[in-house]
């Protein structure tokens, strides 16, 4: 399963205490590909840093890089589909470029993509993964 992980889910799923810490373990395990680029890294960096410190997103960045199913994509075509927050279009261009399976997200500037029927995102909160990632287990 290919997936692009929006930051908010990224920051609340990195502490060992969160309830949503398995969705950073099953990356670790490998249960799905996490696609990113370079402004999706840089975000993660920034967000983890002012809510934690600069050396858990040194270490948050390294694991990534380290893990086999973290695939980096070049976006070449920018579709600007999210008007009430332009920055989150960087999610969406990297699960079109990357044929992501979804895009996680609680954002609900994320809806939209919703009621758009060319290019079909599949956008799922953190609940609807879970259920998804347990389908793809049994």
């Amino acid at each position: 399963m290919r997936c692009v992980v929006n930051t908010n889910v990224r920051l609340v799923s990195i502490s060992p205490k969160s309830k949503y810490h398995w969705i950073y373990q099953s990356l670790i395990s490998k249960r799905y590909d996490l696609l990113v680029t370079t402004d999706i890294l840089l975000e993660y960096q920034e967000i983890v840093s002012k809510k934690y410190n600069k050396r858990a997103a040194k270490l948050l960045l390294e694991t990534l890089d380290s893990l086999p199913n973290v695939r980096q994509k070049i976006c070449h075509y920018h579709w600007y589909l999210i008007e009430q927050d332009p920055d989150d279009n960087k999610f969406v261009d990297c699960a079109i470029s990357g044929n992501a399976d979804h895009l996680i997200t609680e954002d609900k500037d994320f809806n939209i993509l919703k009621s758009i029927d060319f290019p079909k995102i599949s956008v799922l909160t953190i609940l609807d993964f879970e259920l998804a990632l347990r389908a793809t287990t049994e």
